[in-house]
């Protein structure tokens, strides 16, 4: 009897694994990546074809994505050429999310944040930023404007100018400015070290989400019923804060501070 049931058993995972999409392997990741870079390369060519140009950017899109979910590979350039792609489809709202992906893994690219920055300005919606941020984005620039890299190499370069000055400080008694200049350079490397760790802390612990619908009707909870956040609909490459995620509802907050219920469908989470 046991070993009946053991065969049972070995039977079952056998029929649960065949359901598993097989994993990649790195000659076909190799081969996938050619074919969709191809793929996107010969429709940036097709400028008399559309339509042609279209089914190749699909084909590209369905490239990078089989290496994304099938063999779970997840770098910035991916995502960026995925995001690249999207865009040229019209795609705003998938585009817009796949650059946020690509700039999470790798926020010191300038060329992620040029592209993004020109996908937002497609946006259909705007939404003016509540002015505490606005102050906070002014008096805390370096933590906004200065990429993860940059301020860690501020940082860096703070903390060796620090320990020079007080190895010159030790040897040559008189040696002049020690106060001032190290006061400046803790608080630098201090100011950058708090950035990176206050990022950090907020991407491990907050959730963003990007509307991919062309339309959403924006409701004050979650439900059909409730009525309209607004007197517009929200559109495709709206980005927002996840405040609680339910099975089907996403309660969100928006960039000017408003709050408001979306169906799950319709966005996807950074």
């Amino acid at each position: 009897m046991k070993t009946r049931y053991t065969i049972l058993f070995r039977i079952y995972l056998l029929f649960l694994c065949a359901g598993l999409p097989a994993a990649m392997t790195k000659d076909q990741i190799h081969l996938a990546y050619i074919q969709a870079n191809e793929a996107f390369s010969k429709a940036n060519k097709m400028i008399d074809d559309p339509n042609q140009a279209q089914t190749l950017y699909q084909q590209a899109i369905l490239g990078y994505q089989k290496i994304i979910q099938t063999g779970q590979i997840h770098n910035a350039k991916l995502y960026c050429n995925l995001a690249n792609t999207y865009l040229l489809t019209g795609d705003l709202g998938r585009a817009i999310l796949n650059y946020r992906r690509a700039q999470y893994l790798d926020s010191s690219n300038p060329d992620i944040h040029k592209n993004l920055n020109f996908a937002r300005s497609k946006r259909m919606d705007r939404f003016t930023v509540a002015t505490p941020k606005k102050i906070l984005k002014r008096l805390f620039f370096w933590h906004y404007d200065f990429s993860i890299k940059t301020r860690l190499i501020v940082g860096g370069v703070c903390l060796s100018i620090l320990c020079i000055w007080l190895m010159l400080r030790m040897w040559i008694v008189k040696w002049p400015a020690v106060i001032p200049v190290c006061s400046v350079m803790a608080l630098l490397l201090s100011g950058m070290i708090a950035s990176v760790v206050i990022e950090q802390h907020t991407l491990s612990t907050h959730r963003n989400g990007v509307i991919i619908t062309e339309a959403v009707i924006a409701r004050q909870g979650d439900s059909e019923n409730y009525p309209e956040s607004f007197s517009e609909s929200l559109h495709a490459g709206t980005e927002f804060e996840v405040i609680e995620q339910r099975p089907a509802w996403l309660h969100i907050k928006l960039s000017s501070d408003q709050n408001t219920w979306i169906p799950a469908y319709s966005a996807e989470l950074i």
